[in-house]
């Protein structure tokens, strides 16, 4: 069952009055029956394409957290063959918020890593909603080496409302491991392109996503702080997250003008969640392509490039 957004209301209804007309007995009415579905259908398409054409950054943050969306296990299921998981960081533990390994994207060997949220109550948990631990960057950066060390592209899914603020991850150096994961993506001499699958909070998400080409789905954010957490900073009010997720400029179309973000997919109509197989294959189709261009790119080249990009991007002059 579909799970609608506050700013949906219309399609619930108009969608239950669609459920409620085919789970009716076939009769004499069925003509006119199926002619009123049909009619319904075409207004649902309608109202999506309204709703989605010039979305508030606010609406947009709730697309991005949509339960149903595609998460990076399901990329790397439908995008990644020959997929081998590693675990742990080789120092603490093993981090179930994210998850990464070897694997084959087209001919090319590749490594990929990713935030994972869990899609139920019970993988949510086991999960810790995608938000990592110190070992879980740890263990990011540990892979990002192997690649370095076998010449093998990094493949990074974001998905996170930020790294994990407990009692336990800071006393284990939250803050280094952080730090130590996002030196590794600048340190390492193979093309890392990540891509922005729903949130991007904080430092957390710029951990795994300092890359030669970011690339956001047309829906994710991307953002320092989530619009509560500002809202409840300089309003001292977490109601004012609507204002907040508006003076972030936290949209892939935002970060695309100001340079932040190299590329975005455009998603299917109504958000990833409504159509998962064409998303998936939006994606496939674009990693694809940023492969090929960094294939003949000299290693020293593909890391200058990335310590450039963000030399850069601090310049007044694209502000």
């Amino acid at each position: 069952m579909t799970i609608y957004l506050d700013f949906e209301k219309d399609l619930a209804e108009i969608q239950s009055k669609i459920s409620d007309l085919e789970g009716l007995p076939d009769s004499s009415s069925s003509k006119n029956i199926k002619n009123e579905i049909k009619l319904l259908k075409s207004k649902t398409v309608d109202i999506l394409s309204n709703l989605y054409a010039d979305m508030s950054p606010w609406r947009k943050c709730q697309v991005a957290r949509h339960p149903e969306r595609p998460h990076t296990t399901d990329y790397i299921n439908y995008i990644i063959s020959e997929y081998t998981p590693l675990s742990g960081d080789r120092n603490f533990a093993e981090d179930l918020a994210i998850v990464g390994g070897l694997g084959r994207l087209g001919d090319t060997p590749v490594v990929v890593i990713g935030h994972e949220k869990g899609n139920s109550t019970e993988s949510r948990l086991k999960r810790n909603f995608g938000m990592a631990r110190p070992e879980g960057y740890r263990k990011a950066a540990r892979l990002m080496k192997l690649a370095d060390k076998f010449g093998l592209p990094i493949i990074t899914f974001i998905d996170t409302p930020g790294a994990y603020p407990g009692k336990g991850a800071e006393e284990r150096g939250q803050a280094e491991a952080i730090a130590r994961s996002t030196q590794t993506c600048l340190e390492v001499s193979v093309p890392i392109i990540s891509i922005i699958i729903g949130e991007g909070g904080s430092g957390g998400a710029i951990a795994m996503a300092s890359a030669n080409t970011l690339i956001m789905l047309e829906h994710s954010i991307y953002s320092v702080i989530s619009p509560e957490g500002c809202a409840s900073i300089l309003w001292k009010n977490s109601d004012k997250m609507r204002e907040a997720a508006d003076a972030l400029k936290l949209t892939a179309q935002h970060l695309k003008k100001i340079g932040v973000v190299d590329k975005v997919i455009k998603e299917p109509l109504g958000g990833a969640h409504r159509d998962k197989n064409k998303a998936l294959e939006e994606v496939k189709k674009t990693l694809l392509e940023e492969l090929i261009a960094f294939q003949k790119i000299d290693r020293q080249k593909i890391k200058k490039h990335r310590s450039d990009k963000y030399i850069n991007m601090g310049s007044l002059s694209n502000l």
